[in-house]
């Protein structure tokens, strides 16, 4: 078994294989939310200003989406476009796309001046591509074109939700 450290590399790298070995790897979900706080506080620290609350408030939001968008994509990719052999669980989803977030801990370097824009951009297209490759690994897809869809049709279904719950909250 991969060590941790070797499990966000890999991750990094897109390696496929590592999201098959943290698929099946069921005490592997606390390191994926470990990977997703971690990027999180690393997004908070590289926006500079960052308030403790805030943070928090971030490392929240950022579990709550974490959470929805593996639960969703599980639903999507399971029940409305699987292929012959998807099987996954919820829990697979969490462990392949918390890892997916592994590219946002360099997202620390948005500290530096003048890198910021760039640092969130590069990290945000990289761990967009993560997720596909999550997905896609997770449900036991055999191209990447349907993971693409799931990723985007949870996505999507996730931001109305952030603008339904930020509507009700008066936001």
């Amino acid at each position: 078994m991969t060590t941790f450290m070797g499990r966000i590399l890999g991750a990094a790298k897109l390696d496929a294989n590592l999201y098959e070995e943290v698929e099946a790897d069921t005490g592997g979900t606390r390191q994926a939310m470990a990977v997703v706080v971690l990027g999180s506080v690393a997004a908070g620290v590289g926006t500079a200003g960052s308030g403790l609350g805030l943070m928090l408030m971030v490392v929240v939001a950022a579990l709550i989406g974490w959470f929805v968008l593996a639960y969703l994509t599980y639903w999507i990719g399971t029940r409305l476009l699987p292929e012959p052999q998807t099987s996954a669980t919820h829990g697979e989803l969490l462990r392949t796309i918390g890892f997916a977030n592994s590219p946002s801990l360099l997202r620390v370097l948005g500290v530096i001046p003048g890198l910021h824009e760039i640092v969130f951009t590069v990290t945000g297209i990289w761990m967009l591509v993560a997720t596909v490759i999550a997905v896609r690994q997770a449900l036991d897809y055999r191209g990447t074109l349907r993971a693409v869809g799931v990723c985007a049709l949870g996505w999507l279904i996730q931001v109305i939700l952030l603008v339904i719950v930020l509507v009700v909250l008066g936001g």
